[in-house]
C-alpha cells in the first residue's frame, strides 16, 4: 500500500512515514518526526491548563510547541514556542486533516502559507501543526496586527464587518496596496472554492517587515462547511450585503474588478491559475488523511464551487 507524507500529501519512499521534502519544509536538519507524547484527551486538557499562559488565542484549542531536533519531535512549552499545535476539538470531526489539506491546497493555488502538516499522537489521532510566522531567529518578534485590531473590533465583533471593509483596510494600511489586493482576491476566491465560510476579521493580518506593511501568510484555512455540516452561509463577512448564493459576477465583476480595481489581464490570469489548480486539489483531497466520507463531502463542495465560478 502506498504511503503518503502527512506534510506534503505526496507519496513517500518505501517504509518512510514522512518524505524528505516534507521534513525539510519543517526544518533543514529534520530527518524524522516522532509522535506527540499526549493523547487527544490529554492535549485538550493541556490546552485548558495552559490557556492563560499562551499568547495564542481563539476558539479552537491550541498548544505552543518547540521542535527538539535531538529528539526529532515536538515538545509543549508555555512560552517561546515556534509552532502551534491544534488537536481535534471534541465537538467536530477530522479538523486537523481538513486544515492540513486545505493549507496544502492553498500553496498549490499560489497562496503563501507557513510550513505545516500533521503529526500523530500516541493514541493514533492526528494533530495539525503550523510554524509561527511572527517569529524570527531565537528571540525576534515580527510585528503583526489582524484586521480586527486594525478596525478596532473585538473577538466578539469580528463578524460585524464586510469584505468591502477588508479591502479598505488593505488600501489604508498596506505599503503597496495594488500588490496586496491581488493576493487578497486569490485568497478570497480560494476560500469560497474550498468551503471556508469562517473568514472573519481575525483571519486576515498584516505584518511589518523591512519598513513594508503587507499581508501575512495565510492561516486558519479549512473547509468549515464540511466541519459544521449544517452551514447555511458561504462567507462570514458579507459581499455586497450577501453571505450566501454568492455568484461568479459578485466575485469577479464586483469584488475583483470594481472593489479591488484589478485589471482585466490580472483577473484572467488569476482565473486561469485557480482553474489549473483544481485538478491537483482534487488529487490532494483523494490522498488526504480525511475519511472516505469527508473526502467525498469536500470534493462535492470543491466541484460545485469551481463550477459556479466557471473554473471547472
Amino acid at each position: 500500500m502506498m504511503s503518503i507524507c502527512p506534510i506534503t500529501l505526496q507519496p513517500t519512499s518505501s517504509g518512510q512515514s514522512y518524505s524528505e521534502q516534507g521534513l525539510k519544509q519543517v526544518h533543514p536538519k529534520l530527518t524524522d518526526l516522532g509522535a506527540l507524547k499526549y493523547s487527544n484527551a490529554e492535549q485538550l486538557r493541556q490546552a485548558r491548563l495552559r490557556s492563560d499562559k499562551m499568547s495564542i488565542q481563539g476558539v479552537q484549542p491550541k498548544l505552543s510547541a518547540v521542535l527538539r531536533l535531538n529528539k526529532q519531535r515536538f515538545e509543549l512549552v508555555d512560552r517561546g514556542g515556534r509552532f502551534i499545535l491544534k488537536p481535534n476539538p471534541p465537538q467536530f470531526q477530522e479538523v486537523p486533516a481538513n486544515e492540513a489539506l486545505t493549507m496544502t491546497m492553498a500553496r498549490i493555488a499560489g497562496i503563501d502559507v507557513p510550513a505545516h502538516g500533521l503529526v500523530p499522537a500516541i493514541d493514533g489521532s492526528w494533530v495539525y501543526f503550523v510554524k509561527r510566522f511572527d517569529r524570527a531567529g531565537r528571540t525576534k518578534r515580527i510585528h503583526v496586527e489582524d484586521f480586527a485590531q486594525l478596525s478596532q473590533s473585538t473577538r466578539e465583533t469580528k463578524y460585524d464587518s464586510s469584505l468591502e471593509r477588508v479591502v479598505q483596510l488593505v488600501e489604508e494600511y498596506c505599503t503597496f496596496p495594488a500588490i496586496e489586493k491581488l493576493k487578497l482576491a486569490r485568497r478570497l476566491l480560494f476560500c469560497f472554492m474550498t468551503g471556508n465560510e469562517d473568514m472573519h476579521l481575525k483571519n486576515f493580518s498584516v505584518w511589518l517587515r523591512d519598513g513594508v506593511v503587507s499581508l501575512t501568510p495565510a492561516y486558519d484555512l479549512l473547509n468549515t462547511t464540511v466541519v459544521l455540516e449544517n452551514a447555511t452561509e458561504e462567507s462570514a463577512l458579507p459581499l455586497q450585503g450577501k453571505k450566501k448564493n454568492l455568484s461568479r459576477r459578485l466575485w469577479l465583476n464586483y469584488l475583483c474588478e470594481e472593489r479591488l480595481g484589478l485589471k482585466t489581464r490580472q483577473i484572467e490570469r488569476l482565473k486561469h491559475e485557480l482553474q489549473e489548480a483544481v485538478p491537483t486539489c482534487r488529487e490532494l483531497t483523494e490522498r488526504s488523511f480525511l475519511s472516505d466520507q469527508k473526502k467525498a463531502e469536500y470534493l462535492e463542495i470543491l466541484n460545485a464551487r469551481s463550477r459556479r465560478l466557471e473554473f471547472a
